[in-house]
C-alpha cells in the first residue's frame, strides 16, 4: 500500500477546488467568500508542503511520482508565489468586475496541475499535469471576456499551446516507443546508447516545454497574452508556470537523458542564447509595461537556461537560485503595477511613470531598486542571480555563453534605465490614488526588502538550494 501521506497537498487541493466549486454554485454573491478561502487554504497547503521537507525522499506509483528535495522546495516556491498572487489581486478584480467565483478555482485548478508536474517521474504524470495547468490557463487568459485585447490574447495562447501540447505528447510516444517505457528511471536504464529515436522524441520535448517558459524561438504568444490578460492573470503567468516548467526541464534533462548531454546540451545552449539576446534587444522599443515584462521574462529564461545547460549541480541550484530571485523581482513590479491607480482606472504604459517620483517617493524608490535589480546591478539581488549563473557556466569553460549574457544584460540595463529616467527627471503627471490594499502593500514591502537585503545574508538561500542534488 503506497504512503499516501506524501501526496496529501495534492488530495487537498483537489478536495478544496470540489468544496469550493459546490459552494459557489449554492450560495449566490459568495466570490469574495471563495476567495478568501482559496488564500487560506493556500497558507494551509504552504504549511503541508514544509512537512514535506522533513521526510526523507521517497516515491510512490512505481517510482511515477518523487517527493525530494528539488520538488519540496519548487512546491514550496509555487505556493507562495500563489499567495502573493491572490493577496495582490483581490482589489483589481473587484474594481474591474471580474472577482467571480471561477478565478480563485482556476488558479488552485492550475496550480495543483502544477503540483503534479513538480512530482512527476514519468511522462504520462507530467503529461496529466501539464493539460491540468494549461486547461486552468487557457480560461484565465481570456477571463475577462468584454475586452477584446483579453478574447485574443486567450484565443492565442490556446491555439498555440494546444500546438505545443501536441508536439509534446508526440515526442512522449516516440521515447516510449523506443526505450518501452514512461517511467525517467527506466527510460535511462533501458535507452543504452543514444539512437536517433531519442533524440528526436527528446527534441519535442524540449520544443513543447521551451513553448511553456516562452524561450525564444518558442516565445510568440508570450507579449500579446501578456498585455491582453488582465494584470492579475498576467502577474500569474510570469511567475508560477516557470517554475513548473523548470523543474520538468532538469527531470528530463538530468535523469532519464543525462547520458545523452552532448545531444541536447547544444540545444539547451541556444535555446538560452537567442532568448538572451532576443529578450534584450525586443524590450527596447516597448511602450507597454506588460510587453516589456513579457520580453524582459524571455530573456531571464534564457539566463536560467543557461544554468541548465552546463551538465553540472552546480549548473541546477544556480537556475533554481536564479529563479527564485527572479520570482520575488516579478511580484515586486507587478505590485508596483498594481498601484498605477487613479479614479478606478488602473495604467499600464511606460509614460504613465512620467515624474512618478515627485507625486510618490516611496514607490519610485521601490520600482527603482526592482528595476536595478533586473539589470543586474550590485549589490541587489538580481546581481547575484546572473553571478551565480556566470559562475557555473565558466568553471564548465563555456566563456562563449558567458560573454552573450554579460553583453545582454547591458543591452537590458537600457531600457531599464530609460524607465528610471522617466520616473525620475520627467515632467509629473496627475497623483495616483494611494489607498491600497494591504494585501498588495505586504507583496511589495516583502519583495523589495528581499531584493535590497538579500546581499547581507545569502547563504541562507544558497544553504538550502545546495542540499539539491540531482546527478
Amino acid at each position: 500500500m503506497e504512503n499516501l501521506n506524501l501526496i496529501f497537498p495534492e488530495i487537498f487541493t483537489s478536495c478544496v477546488i470540489m468544496i469550493l466549486l459546490i459552494v459557489g454554485v449554492f450560495k449566490k454573491n459568495s466570490s469574495l467568500l471563495i476567495y478568501n478561502l482559496s488564500t487560506i487554504s493556500l497558507v494551509i497547503l504552504l504549511a503541508l508542503i514544509y512537512n514535506l521537507n522533513l521526510i526523507p525522499d521517497s516515491s510512490l506509483f512505481n517510482g511515477s511520482y518523487k517527493i525530494d528535495k528539488l520538488s519540496t522546495f519548487m512546491k514550496f516556491l509555487t505556493i507562495g508565489s500563489g499567495i502573493f498572487v491572490m493577496l495582490t489581486s483581490s482589489k483589481y478584480l473587484q474594481l474591474n468586475k471580474i472577482n467571480k467565483i471561477e478565478y480563485p478555482i482556476l488558479i488552485l485548478s492550475s496550480i495543483l496541475g502544477m503540483l503534479v508536474m513538480i512530482s512527476s517521474n514519468d511522462l504520462i504524470v507530467f503529461y496529466m499535469g501539464l493539460e491540468l495547468q494549461s486547461l486552468a490557463l487557457y480560461v484565465l487568459a481570456s477571463f475577462n471576456r468584454n475586452n477584446l485585447l483579453s478574447s485574443e490574447s486567450g484565443l492565442k495562447y490556446f491555439v498555440l499551446s494546444a500546438l505545443s501540447s501536441g508536439l509534446l505528447l508526440y515526442g512522449c510516444s516516440l521515447i516510449y516507443g523506443f526505450s518501452e517505457s514512461t517511467n525517467f528511471n527506466e527510460i535511462l536504464n533501458n535507452s543504452g546508447q543514444a539512437n536517433y529515436g531519442l533524440i528526436f522524441g527528446l527534441v519535442f520535448i524540449l520544443v513543447g516545454l521551451a513553448f511553456k517558459i516562452s524561450a525564444v524561438p518558442f516565445h510568440m504568444w508570450a507579449p500579446d497574452v501578456y498585455q491582453g490578460s488582465p494584470t492579475s492573470v498576467t502577474m500569474f503567468f510570469a511567475v508560477l508556470p516557470k517554475i513548473a516548467a523548470l523543474t520538468v526541464f532538469i527531470r528530463i534533462l538530468y535523469v532519464p537523458f543525462i547520458n545523452m548531454i552532448e545531444q541536447w546540451e547544444l540545444i539547451i545552449v541556444f535555446l538560452s542564447i537567442a532568448s538572451m539576446i532576443f529578450g534584450a534587444v525586443a524590450a527596447i522599443g516597448q511602450k507597454n509595461l506588460k510587453r516589456l515584462i513579457a520580453y524582459s521574462s524571455i530573456g531571464h529564461m534564457g539566463y536560467a537556461l543557461a544554468g541548465l545547460s552546463t551538465g553540472t549541480n552546480q549548473g541546477i541550484q544556480s537556475s533554481i537560485t536564479y529563479m527564485t530571485i527572479y520570482i520575488f523581482m516579478n511580484l515586486a513590479f507587478f505590485s508596483c503595477l498594481f498601484m498605477l491607480r487613479r479614479n478606478d482606472e488602473y495604467f499600464e504604459k511606460i509614460d504613465d511613470l512620467s515624474g512618478l517620483s515627485k507625486n510618490h517617493p516611496l514607490l519610485a524608490f521601490s520600482l527603482l531598486i526592482i528595476l536595478f535589480s533586473l539589470a543586474g546591478i550590485p549589490p541587489l539581488a538580481g546581481f547575484f542571480a546572473k553571478f551565480y549563473i556566470f559562475m557555473s557556466v565558466i568553471e564548465q569553460s563555456m566563456y562563449f555563453l558567458a560573454i552573450v549574457g554579460l553583453l545582454s544584460t547591458v543591452v537590458a540595463a537600457f531600457y531599464y534605465l530609460r524607465i528610471i529616467k522617466i520616473i525620475y527627471f520627467d515632467p509629473q503627471k496627475e497623483k495616483y490614488e494611494t489607498n491600497h490594499h494591504i494585501g498588495l502593500k505586504i507583496t511589495l514591502t516583502v519583495s523589495t526588502i528581499f531584493i535590497l537585503a538579500y546581499f547581507i545574508y545569502p547563504s541562507a538561500l544558497t544553504e538550502i538550494v545546495s542540499k539539491i542534488n540531482i546527478i
